[in-house]
């Protein structure tokens, strides 16, 4: 694989100019390579920021501390750790082509990178599954969602991961097959995860169809109730006393809100994380001639479902907007603030 002849060729740059076997670096004009750090490094910024804002709020304000809002933590420390470990050494893989940190770093980052992307999506199951109860079987949600249940689901979310990605990638069990392409494309500055046609599949299915189905099948359920729910409010008796009838109104708008959120979640997630685990399934089958763009546009659409988790959980929640205030004004710093409530005082 010795090419002398390219490296006499003033048009063809390496990622170290001093050592043999160098990777090429992908030429882009200066307007693109520039679009393309303002977005990679403002959609990180905002996943900091987005799940930092998450973390203090339900850390800090006691009202907060429930089962389902550490779930919520939980996933936001996930996402938060995605955008400090992972997203900015993607942001110069994806944009020179080249890995400037070490054939191990190389191993280290993208079994945090399988591990915080499967965990995050893990959350989002676990999180379906108590909205289900919430809005399912509401009377019984409190006895079945509890803090040991959520530790359960937390175990769950954060274990199999871990495993899972740090597992993969040392045993090396994702390239067995693969080998000759491997030392095919071998050279200094490569840092890329070849999946080979079953393992393709199974950590497609492990990280995110089954965790996906699972989070899909669960809110069309939760989605078919809640319509049923606003049905049975709609015709429900005509003669009402006033306060009943508000009430009533109150309930069929809260679940007619409720329900707009899940099909954006539901949306939002299945849009980020398909392609990029569709293209996982079919890049072994296809010889492994995806457009190395086109890999990297599908990962980061897939990065910005963790940019757009703390949105979703959160500005669609009042108590978010109010502590996001508190945050931005100082009022945290005030002796009495983790007392204070956040949510609108009821009649």
């Amino acid at each position: 694989m010795n090419s002398p002849d390219l490296r006499n060729l003033p048009e063809v740059e390496f990622c170290f100019a001093f050592i043999n076997n160098s990777c090429p670096r992908k030429e882009r004009s200066m307007p693109i390579v520039c679009a393309m750090y303002v977005v990679t490094i403002g959609a990180t910024l905002l996943t900091m920021l987005g799940n930092m804002v998450v973390i203090i709020s339900i850390t800090h304000f006691k009202q907060l501390h429930s089962p389902t809002n550490f779930l919520i933590l939980s996933m936001a420390t996930t996402d938060f750790l995605l955008s400090c470990v992972v997203m900015p050494f993607s942001i110069i893989r994806s944009i020179e082509s080249c890995w400037y940190f070490g054939d191990l770093f190389c191993k280290v980052h993208s079994c945090c990178d399988i591990m915080l992307c499967t965990t995050s999506i893990f959350h989002l199951c676990f999180i379906s599954v108590d909205r289900y109860y919430a809005v399912c079987d509401p009377l019984h949600y409190v006895t079945k969602i509890t803090i040991p249940v959520i530790e359960v689901f937390l175990l769950i979310s954060w274990s199999i991961p871990i495993f899972f990605a740090f597992g993969l990638v040392f045993s090396e069990l994702n390239i067995i097959g693969t080998e000759d392409f491997v030392a095919a494309i071998d050279c200094t500055g490569l840092c890329v995860l070849i999946f080979n046609k079953l393992w393709g599949v199974l950590a497609s299915c492990i990280a995110f169809f089954f965790p996906g189905t699972v989070m899909v099948g669960i809110y069309i359920h939760i989605f078919t109730v809640a319509r049923k729910h606003a049905k049975q409010i709609g015709m429900g008796p005509r003669m009402k006393e006033a306060g009943s009838e508000s009430k009533t109104k109150a309930a069929s708008k809260k679940e007619s809100k409720a329900t707009k959120t899940l099909s954006i979640v539901m949306g939002v997630f299945v849009l980020c994380w398909l392609p990029f685990f569709l293209l996982t399934i079919v890049d072994p089958f296809i010889n492994f001639t995806t457009p190395e763009d086109l890999y990297n546009v599908f990962l980061w659409l897939g990065y910005f479902n963790s940019t757009f988790n703390p949105i979703i959980y959160g500005m669609f929640y009042p108590w978010f907007r109010k502590a996001l205030r508190m945050i931005v004004t100082g009022m945290i710093f005030r002796p009495d603030s983790s007392t204070l409530s956040l949510f609108p005082a009821h009649p």
